[in-house]
């Protein structure tokens, strides 16, 4: 995308230049346009799952960016011949239930012929222009709160193993098919306007492209970062991701991670999540009451970090 012409159109709030969660267009003084795709591969066995799963994932680039989702297009990769029709149907269901949860639309979509399977959504939503969230402006002195736990990418591969679990999977199921709305929801009414999801970059991925665009660095303390339970078993066995090192490569030298902190910290850091919770950059003055309501809301959300003056854009961990 660096390669294409920036856009300066008055009417865009956000565009793609801080590789930011969604777009975001402005319709008018009281209303913008919030529009997001994502897809990806099985990564549970069971397609209903998968399907719910891949919705709350889609869906949760609009909470991000503090919007509210108001209709879905779904986008299907199917193999012909490799699995029965009624599989597609389950995920197409999984998919709607999870949108009719989030109160959002499906109109349509489409499907091609593909070697694997592959399902996702295109969410439009809505924004007011004045309370759009970004990655952009986390202020020095903020705290960093982390709305879920970590570790969805190294779980699932040891489900595609048969080494997680049963146990393993329910959680690491309920974790991602969780929406983010009730989150957004509560930031926004707070007014926090630094926010980003946690997806296929990792914590220490998406922590990066916040401290790169608000010119800022940001600072985790590993010890309160929420892990899910058996992650760091699932780690310790080898079952480490793909991306968990494209990750790490593409943050490079901008990461800064205490050397008591092994191979297994420092892949649970990369780790590639699905559906994960926001990041948010919340000032000192309202982050007790934000987080109490949070909790009281049953959002698992902990305090994981802070925001350092520092314009160089790196990611600490102590």
């Amino acid at each position: 995308m660096e390669k294409l012409p920036r856009i300066y159109d008055p009417r865009v709030i956000v565009g793609f230049d801080t590789a930011d969660d969604a777009g975001v267009v402005k319709i008018s003084d009281e209303l913008a346009l919030v529009t997001t795709v994502d897809i990806f591969t099985p990564i549970v066995d069971d397609p209903y799952e998968y399907g719910r799963i891949s919705a709350a994932n889609s869906l949760s680039d609009v909470y991000a960016m503090g919007g509210k989702p108001l209709s879905a297009l779904n986008i299907i990769g199917f193999p012909k011949g490799l699995f029965p029709m009624e599989v597609l149907g389950e995920v197409l269901l999984g998919g709607f239930d999870k949108t009719r949860e989030a109160d959002t639309i499906i109109v349509g979509g489409h499907s091609i012929t593909d070697d694997e399977m592959k399902y996702g959504l295109a969410v439009t939503g809505l924004v007011h222009p004045q309370k759009v969230m970004t990655n952009a402006v986390a202020k020095p002195g903020d705290v960093l709160v982390l709305t879920k736990p970590i570790g969805t990418g190294t779980i699932t591969t040891a489900l595609k193993a048969a080494k997680a679990t049963a146990a393993m999977e329910k959680t690491v199921i309920a974790v991602m098919a969780q929406l983010n709305r009730d989150a957004s929801e509560i930031a926004a009414r707070w007014e926090v306007r630094a926010c980003t999801d946690i997806t296929g970059f990792g914590l220490i991925g998406h922590a990066y492209e916040m401290a790169r665009a608000s010119r800022v660095s940001l600072v985790f303390n590993y010890a309160d970062i929420p892990i899910i339970e058996g992650a760091e078993t699932t780690a310790r066995n080898g079952f480490v991701p793909g991306g968990t090192k494209a990750n790490q490569l593409y943050v490079g030298a901008d990461a800064i991670i205490d050397d008591t902190l092994g191979k297994t910290e420092q892949s649970l850091l990369f780790d590639p999540q699905t559906s994960g919770g926001l990041l948010l950059s919340v000032g000192q003055e309202i982050a007790d009451k934000l987080l109490r309501e949070m909790i009281d809301r049953g959002i698992p959300a902990k305090i994981v970090g802070y925001v350092q003056n520092d314009l160089s854009g790196k990611v600490i961990v102590r």
